[in-house]
């Protein structure tokens, strides 16, 4: 203990009481303690704990081996910010806005400078869609059985039209943000992009060769899919997901031009995804979901390769 001795001797001639000082200010008496390392402290060190006070070393110490919080499933918490959703949305507007870009400089366009707002192909869709096989207009022949797998990724960041990445977006919002919460943003970002490329493969396997596909649907409709699957292992009420869900798939066998084995591939591999998130032992979770994850992306590649057989034997 540090102290500061007082004049010597008092009225009865025997030693006079020392006053304890600051251990970090030797020239300030006090009579507070730490609470943790008992030392003295000034009002300038004081920090308030939960009862008393403690010095600054201890609460520094405190803070590293404090576990940061987590979510339900193992994700940080940071995902109650909703940084990858909404860097997700930013990414689809900035292709929004390079895909217009190149429809006004591309002149073999339809509707010319306006192919990207009204919904046409333009020449950065006809580079990054799903596409099976097929020969373009310069007599080559291109598409994911020829070796471009980069679009099942590029895809789902892809749209025909304002209309149509405004109505994607939206779905977007809305349920990005309530699954990055609940999963942390790292697991999220880890859905999305394998249900989006689950149902880019899933385009692959089931559609015709040469038709494209592009569109953020493939992922979203694997967030519907998993915000059920979630909700319901939280013991949620999901009877307003259910009619969403009906609506949407009514749409996708009803309105002419949607990719109806997008929409169903992105919503079975997007299920699958949130049951390994949802289910994974406690113990081992993280363990178990990062496996969970590489089997389902191992699946998703062992199916292309086979369509791809098929398709160039």
């Amino acid at each position: 203990m540090t102290e500061r001795s007082g004049q010597a001797g008092d009225a009865t001639g025997g030693p006079a009481p020392t006053t304890p000082v600051c251990y970090r200010h030797p020239d300030r008496g006090t009579y507070v303690r730490c609470t943790r390392c008992d030392r003295p402290i000034c009002p300038e060190c004081m920090r308030d704990a939960s009862v008393g006070h403690q010095c600054p070393e201890c609460v520094s110490e405190g803070r590293r081996t404090v576990r940061p919080a987590r979510t339900a499933f193992g994700g940080g918490a940071a995902g109650r910010q909703g940084y990858v959703t909404k860097t997700l949305i930013a990414l689809n507007v900035l292709v929004m806005v390079l895909s217009i870009v190149s429809a006004r400089s591309g002149s073999a366009v339809a509707g010319g400078g306006l192919g990207g707002l009204m919904g046409n192909s333009t020449p950065l869709t006809d580079w990054g869609a799903v596409l099976g096989q097929a020969v373009f207009s310069d007599g080559t022949i291109g598409g994911v059985a020829q070796g471009q797998w980069y679009r099942l990724v590029t895809a789902m960041f892809l749209h025909y039209g304002v209309v149509h990445l405004l109505l994607n977006m939206w779905a977007l919002w809305v349920l990005g943000r309530t699954l990055e919460a609940v999963l942390g943003p790292l697991r999220f970002l880890a859905l999305y992009l394998i249900a989006g490329l689950g149902g880019n493969v899933a385009v692959y396997l089931f559609s015709a060769p040469n038709q494209p596909a592009v569109g953020a649907s493939t992922a979203i409709f694997g967030l519907f899919a998993a915000i059920f699957v979630i909700m319901r292992r939280l013991g949620r009420d999901t009877s307003a997901i259910v009619p969403i869900l009906v609506i949407n798939l009514i749409f996708t066998f009803t309105v002419p031009g949607i990719s109806v084995a997008g929409h169903l591939g992105g919503l079975v591999v997007g299920a699958l995804m949130a049951l390994v998130l949802a289910y994974a032992p406690r113990m081992r979770r993280t363990a178990f979901q990062t496996a969970g994850g590489a089997i389902l992306l191992v699946a998703l590649l062992g199916l292309v390769l086979v369509r791809t057989a098929a398709l160039t034997g």
